[in-house]
């Protein structure tokens, strides 16, 4: 079939749209390193979509023990088994074992790549022989301000410097002072636009600190250590793992600071629940997943793609907090948000 790209001109928002009608279905699963999703399991073929079976590749930029992309892959896993794919998982937080990885995909032969786009420069060669080789590629969650740059088909996530805005209006809601935005991954541009999105709307005066979101030990003292600074009234998280590690800090240095975050778990909700962590900003990391992998079997089954080529489906932000946390827990407990 003609798998020639629509052509991309302008950036314009929009909502998350619905795809095809998806039966609730168990995801199938899968495991890291590459290895392909399990294929067996009594729900796997439910309702199974009678076309071609389609392998394709979903590559992203997952560091070791980073609970939100269990959430993303579980959103993949539904959708494939839905479209009768075979989903091939990798990744890697170094951008060039991520070109590798992307690399390995084309060498394979998939029928479609979908991969984030953390930074977007290491990723723009092998983007290019992805494309060569007439392999479909999506982006998702990263990569909001390059994907066309780069000749994407589509784009799922959220617009991170929107997020960024929209959680420094909730900081002057608060009436906070002074915020410290903790970067646990330097370099990716998604994390940088977040903390950049702060700055433009929050009142008050904004710090970046950089720590290794590897090393858990290393982001409580680091931390709390800044937290010696008594002026600091928000920790802004941007990750549910370092908001969780930063009540933690917060305790250990015996600071009256209130904490922020980008990204949910199950265990992030129970937080704000318990007033540990006062409010986190959602992208909605399964429909990420779950659009992404299924745009793909759109496209290859009926020529169909989302935004026109020429505006990303936007999954986020939203505000989660005392006042709706409740109804969103339940989803996130069984890992859906």
């Amino acid at each position: 079939m003609d798998r020639t790209y629509p052509r991309s001109r302008k950036l314009v928002a929009v909502v998350a749209l619905a795809t095809a009608a998806a039966l609730p279905l168990a995801g199938c699963s899968s495991s890291s390193g590459g290895k392909e999703a399990d294929e067996g399991g009594a729900n796997a073929s439910a309702g199974r979509a009678d076309t071609p079976r389609m392998t394709v590749a979903l590559v992203t930029h997952q560091a070791p023990g980073d609970t939100f992309w269990s959430i993303v892959r579980k959103g993949a896993e539904v959708a494939a088994a839905k479209d009768n794919i075979k989903l091939v998982y990798s990744a890697d937080p170094n951008a060039g074992g991520q070109a590798n990885l992307v690399q390995n995909a084309i060498d394979q032969k998939v029928d479609g790549i979908a991969v984030t786009l953390a930074k977007p420069d290491a990723l723009k060669d092998v983007i290019g022989k992805a494309k060569a080789a007439n392999i479909p590629i999506v982006g998702l969650n990263s990569g909001v301000s390059e994907w066309q740059k780069l000749g994407l088909m589509e784009f799922f996530g959220q617009d991170e410097t929107v997020a960024g805005e929209a959680l420094g209006k909730q900081l002057n809601e608060a009436n906070a002072k002074k915020a410290v935005c903790v970067i646990q991954e330097q370099g990716n541009i998604g994390l940088t636009q977040r903390c950049n999105g702060v700055k433009k709307t929050f009142k008050g005066t904004t710090e970046t600190l950089n720590v290794n979101g590897t090393d858990m030990p290393s982001v409580k003292s680091t931390i709390t250590a800044k937290l010696t600074d008594g002026d600091i009234d928000y920790v802004v998280a941007l990750a549910a793992p370092i908001a969780l590690t930063a009540v933690k800090s917060v305790d250990e240095a015996g600071s009256k600071a209130k904490i922020a975050t980008f990204d949910l778990n199950k265990e992030l909700t129970g937080a704000i629940s318990k007033g540990d962590i006062e409010f986190a900003v959602d992208q909605q990391p399964y429909l990420q997943g779950y659009l992404a992998i299924d745009s793909l079997w759109l496209f290859k089954s009926n020529g169909n793609y989302m935004g026109g080529g020429e505006a990303p489906v936007l999954t986020g932000p939203a505000i989660v907090d005392k006042t709706n946390v409740e109804k969103i827990d339940a989803f996130a407990a069984k890992g859906t948000r």
